[in-house]
């Protein structure tokens, strides 16, 4: 019995690292402390040692800053946090904040020690930072009540909080938010090795028979991030219980992840597409993001957040002022033929 996974499971879209439906389950594979922690050891062990001086001094945290690419694991860590200190979280993210009251009923229904998590921080209306500047201070707000001449200012004190907000574009931030966090972490893009850890144990938590092997092929082709790397083993346990006896070896995940066009660089379908209308198109390059979106039929926005961040950190693609241009490395992997600048020019 074959399974035409591409088809079924959407094989467009799976390598994206942004939150899809499927995903909405993966709470628990999330680790709960901070042993169970794979990866970013040098952001963990600074974590570690703030969050034991805090309990040592019966303080809560610093407020916490969290960035760096989607699906590394910010708002796991954020819960992390949460149970390592034994305190409540609430969640939000900056675009569900529409209007200064949402904000403030949440400040003021906090108790003392509970964590504040912000989702996008950077996408926060610049008018409702203002509320947050003294509440991140001096634990207190100011509320005006009525208009005009009748107005008056009500002066609300605030439990001692922590606010941990995570961002994907923290050069988005304004400078006054970013510099009332005391600390602040940067998420890196995980090694085929630690991934292969997180998957070994997710398929514990699953329940799925998985070789070193097994696990390491998943890895290596996961771009670097938890959320896709689940995301794949969820898959391939399918193309595994169908045809392999619900093993997942070398093998059966080499032509599960085979059948799902995602290549041995973590490449899909859509990503080969952009370097080859590149190269066959407009010589390699320089093309406008518009007129290359137009080409292959797919959102502009959608290529400059989900594709190329990959393409450019792997060395297939580059920035111009005149637009996006593939390397040579790309020309390899496709195995197409370089000619340089003769190409180019033709």
């Amino acid at each position: 019995m074959s399974i035409n996974f591409s088809e079924e499971t959407g094989g467009e879209i799976i390598t994206t690292t942004a939150s899809l439906p499927e995903d909405y389950n993966e709470g628990s594979l999330r680790p709960r402390t901070i042993t169970e922690y794979i990866g970013q050891e040098k952001a963990k062990n600074n974590l570690e040692i703030f969050i034991r001086a805090a309990k040592l001094r019966n303080e809560p945290l610093d407020h916490v800053l969290l960035h760096g690419p989607p699906g590394l694991g910010k708002t796991t860590l954020a819960a992390v946090i949460a149970n390592e200190m034994g305190v409540n979280m609430r969640i939000t993210s900056g675009p569900a904040i529409e209007k200064p009251g949402d904000l403030v009923a949440m400040l003021t229904n906090l108790n003392e020690g509970d964590i504040l998590f912000v989702d996008e921080i950077h996408r926060l209306n610049r008018a409702y930072e203002e509320i947050l500047y003294p509440a991140m201070e001096d634990y207190a707000i100011d509320i005006i009540l009525g208009k005009g001449p009748s107005a008056n200012s009500l002066h609300l004190d605030l439990p001692h909080f922590t606010l941990i907000g995570a961002t994907t574009r923290s050069g988005q931030l304004t400078a006054p938010l970013r510099d009332r966090f005391g600390v602040t972490l940067r998420l890196e893009l995980y090694t085929p090795e630690e991934l292969q850890r997180i998957v070994t144990r997710s398929a514990g938590i699953l329940g799925v028979d998985i070789e070193a092997d097994g696990a390491y092929e998943i890895a290596s082709r996961s771009r670097g991030t938890p959320r896709i790397a689940n995301r794949l083993l969820r898959r391939v346990r399918d193309f595994a219980q169908v045809k392999a006896n619900g093993i997942i070896t070398k093998e059966v995940a080499d032509e599960a992840l085979s059948s799902l066009e995602v290549d041995k660089l973590g490449l899909d379908a859509i990503d080969r597409r952009m370097l080859r209308s590149i190269i066959e198109y407009y010589g390699g390059g320089p093309v406008g993001l518009d007129t290359l979106a137009a080409t292959i039929n797919e959102e502009a926005v959608t290529l400059e957040d989900v594709y190329e961040p990959y393409l450019l950190q792997k060395g297939f693609l580059t920035r111009t002022p005149r637009g996006r241009c593939v390397t040579r490395k790309a020309y390899e992997h496709l195995g197409i033929a370089y000619m340089g600048q003769q190409q180019m020019e033709l």
